[in-house]
């Protein structure tokens, strides 16, 4: 999930067993199993964050602000419970596959909304099938890419028929952005439904109910009584969420004691300062996160749609600047080693990772070589320094953002090959932006929907990516396709890196760094849970 943004296609895969490539689990702080033990403060826990909310709508918005609301208030027939990235039944009684291209999933009996309206198999089907009608262009409908239709033969049971057999990860994609359930009374069925059309229709049936909304200022959430899931009852009296413009604020906030927890994003030296403030401590847990440069095919320089278009030496710039980047210093000088470097498009932890892009830029050892770059500019004929535009974003990624780019532009100007115009944008005209091929080069930073390789390859990767970044190689979307019914363990892992070693020739991103989940809590908060579903869940934490 970009820091989740729409893709389409997404071609399936099959392996031996759900999180069998999981990145290692869980950072907890305290206790907290979402039984309602630990509920024994009336006030509401109060949570800061700088993320910002695109739409509550699931099938309008697919970025980490907007999910992390979701993941309180709406119910999903899977999910994780605390401390796994495997996911089980959540509203479900079972859910399993009954032939390769069926997956038949049994709901529980009176399941209702907090409004009162019934939720059935009628309410699931909606839910799918308007992500996939909406199809917009910041939803989730890509992540539904096998899905062939959805019978509800009665009130309690949904076959998903889908296109390519044998998807082990169809389980995943369950509990994904893609997949929470919504009230077919409340939410249009051809058009993303307004934030406060829903908190007014009270069309939630997850661990809470928003009681008051005020988008990217202020949130309140009550626990929902009429929530049956597996993750059970919430173990605090209520959370209120407040959203800071500035990273600044929410650091001095968190660290006098005016708020209980500050989750995304602090910066590395505001985390590092923290850790020394006797008020607070410090949970991190395992991350997904990658962070990266997007190359626009069309638009960059040399770009196919470009005045003076030539592949040869578009793709020598693109080489160029990955023989430039020094990873190891962005990652120690920016962010105090809160990140770490990122060779190739997988990260580490995750079954068929490589390093694919080290050895073939650079010094081949992962730092910076200009007189390589200088030569890959000369034979392509490129007259320097270059000109490049680089967008980057300072409001959705963390205060950091701007000294990482920053640190870029200098490392990008080595030697006078390139002239870097940094600009930024705040971040919902930037969503808007990056698919209208208005940025030739671009910051993005990715938070998984599930624990698996394929999750970095197939939204990237395939033909009408997310990126739209308008990359198409053949060759990467056979072995897309490949490995997501590839059955065998190693032969499936041997894929994916092939698929890495391709697109690190091709650059069509330039990874930088791999990141770690942190959260900065009270001393008396506990149930803090930070795991390898990479879902924030306000339910197991009190005082």
């Amino acid at each position: 999930m970009s820091l989740h943004h729409p893709r389409r296609g997404r071609l399936v895969l099959a392996i031996g067993a759900i999180g069998a490539s999981a990145v290692v689990l869980a950072g907890c702080a305290g206790g907290g199993g979402g039984n309602a033990t630990g509920g024994n403060s009336s006030a509401p826990l109060i949570v800061g964050t700088t993320d910002k909310i695109t739409s509550i709508d699931p099938a309008g918005s697919y970025d980490n602000g907007s999910f992390a609301v979701m993941n309180q208030v709406y119910p999903f027939l899977l999910n994780s419970k605390y401390g796994t990235a495997d996911v089980t039944p959540d509203i479900a009684t079972s859910a399993e596959f009954t032939s390769p291209t069926e997956y038949t999933v049994k709901l529980k009996s009176g399941l209702k909304f907090a409004n009162g309206h019934d939720l059935t198999s009628s309410d699931v089907k909606f839910s799918f099938d308007r992500v996939i009608k909406i199809n917009d262009p910041n939803g989730p409908a890509s992540l539904l890419g096998n899905l062939a239709s959805i019978a509800t033969p009665d009130a309690t049971t949904v076959v998903f028929t889908l296109k390519n057999p044998n998807d082990q990860v169809w389980p995943q994609i369950l509990s994904s952005p893609a997949a929470p359930i919504v009230d077919e009374q409340v939410f249009s069925a051809d058009k993303v439904t307004p934030d406060d059309d829903i908190v007014k229709g009270d069309a939630f049936a997850g661990q809470y109910k928003i009681t008051s909304y005020k988008v990217n200022e202020l949130i309140n959430y009550v626990p929902n009584t009429d929530y049956k899931g597996e993750l059970g009852a919430a173990d605090n009296k209520g959370i209120t969420v407040k959203y800071y413009a500035d990273a600044s604020n929410l650091k001095l906030d968190v660290g006098n004691g005016d708020i209980d927890v500050a989750y995304r994003s602090l910066s590395a030296t505001d985390v590092a300062d923290l850790s020394k403030n006797s008020k607070v401590q410090v949970v991190s847990g395992p991350g997904g996160e990658i962070r990266y440069i997007v190359f626009n095919f069309n638009t960059m320089p040399f770009g196919a749609k470009t005045a003076n278009a030539d592949p040869a030496k578009a793709l020598a710039v693109r080489q160029a600047m990955a023989d430039l980047v020094d990873r190891d210093k962005i990652a120690s000088d920016v962010y105090k080693n809160t990140y770490t470097p990122l060779y190739s498009y997988v990260p580490k932890g995750l079954t068929g990772a490589n390093e694919a892009l080290k050895g073939l830029y650079g010094d081949g050892k992962g730092g910076p070589d200009a007189d390589k770059a200088k030569k890959t500019l000369a034979d392509a004929g490129i007259t320097t320094p270059v000109e490049l535009n680089l967008q980057y974003n300072g409001d959705h990624y963390g205060p950091s953002s701007g000294d990482e780019y920053a640190a870029v532009k200098s490392q990008l100007e080595a030697g006078g090959l390139f002239k870097v115009n940094l600009a930024q944008t705040e971040w919902v005209q930037y969503s808007k932006d990056r698919t209208a091929d208005t940025y030739p080069m671009y910051q993005l930073g990715w938070f998984p929907d599930y624990s698996d390789a394929d999750n970095y390859l197939s939204p990237f990767f395939s033909k009408d990516n997310f990126l739209v970044n308008h990359y198409d190689n053949a060759d990467v979307q056979s072995l897309i396709s490949k490995q997501a019914t590839e059955t065998d363990a190693s032969a499936r892992a041997d894929e994916i890196g092939q698929i890495q070693d391709l697109v690190a020739k091709d650059l069509s991103t330039l990874p930088l760094l791999q990141g770690t989940q942190v959260a900065i809590v009270g001393k008396d908060v506990k149930g803090t849970t930070l795991d390898g579903s990479f879902k924030f869940r306000y339910a197991p934490l009190h005082k």
